[in-house]
This record gives structure tokens, sequence and C-alpha cells, in this order.
């Protein structure tokens, strides 16, 4: 008797109507309303003690400089590594650096476990401390995690709900795929983000609440709440978006996108932290010579309810606040965001697409106006009627102290930002963008963030 093959379909191409579904409940889902939040939050805040201080290197515990490179490394030789990184651009105001940079290559795990109540996917999201976080407690996803704390180098205790992105027996996968890191700070970094779905009762941690994905866009307009991880995780989301035609076809889109990723020569070299041409190290620091861009610094770390309680690590401690954004223009009432093919040193295939601006103004407040990224003028000049959205978020704050950055979408016009834009940028669509983010190394982290923001609803373009 010959074998049956069954064959299934290429796409469930019901579930961006899913998401988007779950994107309009915005006021309440099973778990609670949304004005019910603050309250949970805030008890979660005060039900657990937390409390971070910064120490010098010598009272790191487990981490020590490496003799003959000076590298920052644990003494079980995972988690990561701090080393030096000499780039070489070629071009533009700063073509040739050196820099500290954070080694991870480990993949972690950044997944949300989603199920359906009343027929609306609800998704389990996490009030989680992070060391680095301006204000400590945020939202995160279900599970977040690196190799290292899942399979517990810590010694500590398990991590809650991993089985359902682990056992694929236990789930159903709706997101799977591997994302870069800030390509700034971290070498070829990269998260597998995930968002699984299941049918099964599923118990709720007193950390863990059920969201939808309305109402965590609803989140997503306050001040450092949702956490860079669970942000990342939510612009992989496939919703739907009416749009009756685009500037750029995919396949143009794509073409412009390989050119962009052919065309700079970028060489990237690891290097000894110890001697790192301009920089200094202190006691307490590893600082620029002249001050600026950011700082690795330690941290003594006490979480009563993390799978370890208490820890020590460095950091990275930018100097000051970043601003990212996203230009936005109506073509034919279809609505596209300028994006920019940006080059960052760790980036493992030298390009990604990124907001159309995304900078650090004091960084070059020395610098002639020439040398200055474009777009500088209109985003920190923008008239308030033109804003339409404009949030504070922190960056990854496992690993970077302090690191928020002001996220903005605004409109423009012809002037302002035209039709067609300099080399090195392009008008796409939101969905255009949805399709690329479903693979990875398309668009960057910063990029990822405002993509959530349109896939959960908080901004309607």
């Amino acid at each position: 008797m010959a074998h049956q093959t069954l064959l299934s379909v290429r796409e469930d191409t019901a579930l961006p109507g899913r998401f988007s579904r779950s994107a309009a409940m915005r006021d309440a889902g099973a778990g609670m309303s949304t004005a019910e939040f603050s309250g949970w939050f805030a008890g979660r805040r005060s039900a657990n003690r937390f409390r971070v201080d910064r120490i010098p290197f010598n009272a790191l515990e487990g981490w020590s400089f490496e003799e003959g490179t000076g590298n920052i490394a644990h003494r079980s030789g995972r988690f990561f590594t701090v080393e030096g990184l000499h780039i070489v651009v070629g071009n533009g105001p700063f073509p040739e650096w050196q820099q500290p940079i954070i080694v991870q290559p480990e993949v972690g795990i950044l997944g949300i476990l989603a199920k359906e109540f009343d027929g609306v996917l609800h998704f389990l999201m996490q009030a989680k401390m992070e060391p680095g976080n301006p204000n400590l407690l945020q939202l995160s996803p279900t599970v977040q995690a690196t190799r290292s704390n899942y399979t517990k180098v810590h010694r500590g205790a398990d991590v809650k709900y991993l089985d359902y992105f682990t056992d694929r027996n236990r789930s159903r996968v709706l997101v799977d795929v591997l994302q870069s890191e800030h390509g700034a700070w971290f070498f070829l970094k990269s998260n597998r983000n995930m968002i699984v779905e299941v049918d099964e009762d599923v118990p709720v941690g007193e950390d863990f609440c059920w969201l939808t994905l309305g109402q965590i866009g609803e989140l997503l307009r306050r001040d450092n709440v949702v956490n860079m991880d669970a942000r990342t995780v939510l612009a992989c989301a496939p919703t739907a978006h009416a749009e009756a035609g685009v500037m750029h076809s995919d396949i143009d889109l794509l073409s412009w996108f390989t050119f962009e990723r052919s065309r700079h020569d970028v060489r990237v070299q690891r290097i000894p932290l110890s001697p790192l041409q301009g920089w200094e190290r202190g006691e307490s620091s590893i600082d620029h010579e002249l001050s600026r861009y950011f700082r690795v610094m330690a941290v003594s770390v006490e979480a009563g309810n993390r799978e370890v309680t208490g820890w020590t690590q460095p950091l990275f401690e930018p100097r000051a606040r970043g601003i990212v954004a996203f230009v936005v223009r109506r073509f034919q009432g279809v609505p596209h965001v300028l994006v920019h093919s940006r080059v960052e040193a760790g980036f493992r295939d030298t390009v990604e697409l990124g907001p159309t601006v995304q900078f650090t103004p004091e960084h070059y407040a020395h610098l002639p106006a020439m040398s200055r990224p474009r777009f500088q003028e209109l985003v920190m000049d923008i008239e308030p009627g033109r804003i339409r959205y404009d949030a504070l978020h922190s960056e990854e704050g496992g690993r970077f102290f302090n690191a928020v950055s002001r996220y903005l979408i605004i409109e423009a016009d012809e002037e302002q930002a035209p039709a067609q834009p300099p080399a090195g940028y392009l008008w796409v669509t939101p969905g255009q963008l949805n399709s690329l983010v479903r693979h990875g190394r398309y668009v960057n982290v910063q990029g990822r963030t405002l993509l959530s923001v349109i896939n959960s609803g908080a901004v309607e373009l």
C-alpha cells in the first residue's frame, strides 16, 4: 500500500487578520483592562526587592580582565565578553575607529506565548527587572533568556514557560526568526524572536499577565514601559496592512537593498580590549578619551524575582540620549516610511534597514553641519503638529545601563523629505517592512521598535 504524503498550505492567510483583531482591542482583555494595568504593574514592583549599585571593576564576582588581552570575561567562559573592535569604513565623518564591543555568540530566546480568549489573541507578558532599565521593571516577553541562562550556567531557577518554545509538540509556531541586536554595541549578536500559540490552560505566574496586542500598543505610548525585547518580537508579528500600491515593488526594494549591502566596504577586526586606541581604563569604568559615546562600567544587582537573586556584571552606559525617528509621507493616499540603509560594525551582513534618523546629537555637535546625519534638522525642529508618535524607550536592559532613546514618527512634505530621497534612503510601506522583518537581519532593532508601534496600533498612519 503506497504511503500517502500529506501537504499543507504554504501560509496561514488568516494569521494577519487575527493579529489585527487583537490590535483593535485596546481598552480591555481577558486578563485585565488597560486602565487596571498601572495598578497591577505597581504591585509587582512593590512585591519584590530591586537594587542596582555601581561598583568598581575589582568588586566584580566571577568576572575579570584576562591576562594578555585585557578582555572582560566570566570565569565560566559563558555569558559574554567585552573585547575591542577595530572598524574601517573608509568614508563619512568617522572613517576609522576602535571601541569596546560585547561579544555574545550564543543565541538567546525572546518568546511570547499566545492564546485565544473569546476569539481574540492574547499575549502572556512578564513584569521583568533588568539592571540597566532606568526604572528597573518593564514589560517583557514571556521568555527572555540567553542560552547560558536557560541551561542554568548561573545555577539559578528554571526559566518559566521555556518548554513552550523548546518543545515543538507543546505549541504552534506563529513567528520564529533570528534577528540582530544593536550593531553598534554587539558583535554579530542574534536572538531567536518567537511567538507560539497554545490551546491548553496556562497557569499564570504572579509576574505575568495576558494582554491583547492593542493593549500593548496603548502601553507603547508610555515612556519606558515595554522593553526592547518585547518590541522586537512584536515587530515580527504578521499584521494586516491595507495598501493600494507602493512606491517601489518588492523586487525593486530587494534589489536596492542588495545593492546597498554590496556597495559598502566595511572591515572589522576583533582586537584586545587593552590597549584600545582612544579609550582609557580607570578603576570603575572604561571611557573614551574625549568623554564621548559610552563607557563600560560595572554593577551589583539584587532582584527578588529573577532566576538568580543577586549578581554582578559589566554594562555599557551611553553618555547621552539618542533620537530615533521614522519620517512618514502619503503617496496617493498610501503611507510610506523613509528607511535608511544603515552600516553598523556589529552587523553580520554590514547593512540593515534602519529608521530615517538614528543618532545621538551630542556625538555630532563638534562636527560641521555637512557631516551630520541627513534629516537631523527636520527631526530636531519638527513642528509639534507633525508628530504622530513620541515616547521614550530604553534599549536592552540586560547589557546597557540607562540607554534611552526618544522614538518619533513624524509627518513631512515634499520640501522636507522628497519623493526621490538621497542615496541610501528609500520610501517603503509598513506592509513591506512587515514582510521583510519575517526574515532575519533585514530591519535593525531600532527600526523594529518603530514597526512594533505600527503593528500594535499605537499610531495610525
